[in-house]
C-alpha cells in the first residue's frame, strides 16, 4: 500500500469515527453520556473534512476514475472498521 492509500485510509477511519460520536445513540454508547451540541456539531463538521481530506489522497496518485474507486474501497473498510470496532466494544461491555 503506498503512503498516500495509508493516508487515506487513516483519514477515512478518523472521519468515520468522528461522524459516529457525532450521533447521539453512539455518545450514549460510548461515552456514557451526550456530548454537547456544538461538540457534536464540531465532530460532524471535522468528519466530512476528513472524508473530503481522505478523497484528496486518493486522488494523488491515481486519476479520477481508478482513484474515486480505490477512495470508495477506503471508506468502505473504515466504514467497517468502526462498525466493528463499536459492536465489539458493546459485546465487551
Amino acid at each position: 500500500m503506498s503512503g498516500a492509500h495509508l493516508i487515506c485510509q487513516l483519514l477515512a477511519l478518523g472521519a468515520f469515527a468522528c461522524l459516529a460520536l457525532a450521533m447521539d445513540r453512539h455518545q450514549q454508547d460510548l461515552l456514557g453520556q451526550e456530548l454537547p451540541p456544538e461538540r457534536a456539531r464540531w465532530l460532524r463538521t471535522a468528519g466530512w473534512a476528513l472524508l473530503a481530506l481522505s478523497l484528496w489522497a486518493a486522488l494523488q496518485v491515481q486519476p479520477w476514475s481508478l482513484g474515486l474507486v480505490a477512495w470508495v474501497g477506503h471508506i468502505s473498510a473504515a466504514a467497517a472498521i468502526v462498525l466493528l470496532g463499536m459492536v465489539a466494544h458493546g459485546r465487551l461491555r
